[in-house]
């Protein structure tokens, strides 16, 4: 029987490999090689958990279990090859994608609060596992990040997800119903968002 912790294990190396390729996708738009392909899937796929881990003073989860690193090095470069032979339109990605940012906002808040730091804390981790490794794929390929454009609906998602989660954990909640909850949360947002064109507001000063 497959528990609960072993499914989300899965579920977690499926988005680190999931990163990885859109990193190595849009690293290949911009006519890197691959070397730089696999430099932008690993940043996209450990860069969010990575910077977690080093704030909150808990093993880097990719030098814990190098399971990780392997299955990112082998989906960018996968990626890479493929991308040679077949066009690979980044939309084709885009649900995947946000299901990867729902789990990776989940696990982060829910790594932070394991660690006992404090609530606010734990949220912001959590947004950070799950969309800095996007920040760092536009800053290696020249880009500015998305999340800082107003674009559909992204980091809000991760936020929301990661305020769910944490607003659970408070009321006394199992951690699994939170991470449910709060995995439907940011991806129902962020799916939301790409039906609806939801987006962020434009900062325009006024004349």
């Amino acid at each position: 029987m497959i528990t609960t912790t072993t499914f989300f294990y899965w579920i977690a190396l499926a988005g680190v490999a999931l990163y990885a390729i859109t990193g190595a996708l849009e690293a290949g738009h911009k006519g890197m090689d691959f070397v730089g392909a696999c430099a932008a899937g690993l940043a996209t796929a450990a860069g969010g958990g990575t910077v977690r881990d080093l704030l909150i003073g808990r093993p880097v989860f990719w030098i814990s279990d190098p399971s990780y690193l392997s299955v990112a090095i082998i989906a960018a470069l996968a990626a890479f090859a493929l991308a040679r032979t077949v066009r690979l339109p980044m939309r084709l990605f885009l649900i995947p994608d946000a299901l990867a940012l729902a789990l990776f906002t989940v696990s982060g808040t829910q790594t932070a609060l394991a660690a006992g730091v404090p609530w606010l804390v734990a949220g912001l981790m959590g947004v950070i596992t799950g969309v800095l490794g996007g920040v760092l794929r536009d800053v290696l390929c020249n880009e500015i990040p998305l999340i800082f454009l107003p674009s559909e609906l992204y980091a809000t998602a991760a936020a929301a997800g990661a305020a769910t989660v944490v607003g659970l954990h408070a009321a006394g909640l199992g951690h699994e119903i939170a991470a449910i909850a709060g995995f439907l949360v940011a991806a129902g947002l962020r799916l939301a968002a790409m039906a609806f064109r939801l987006r962020t507001l434009k900062w325009e000063p006024r004349q």
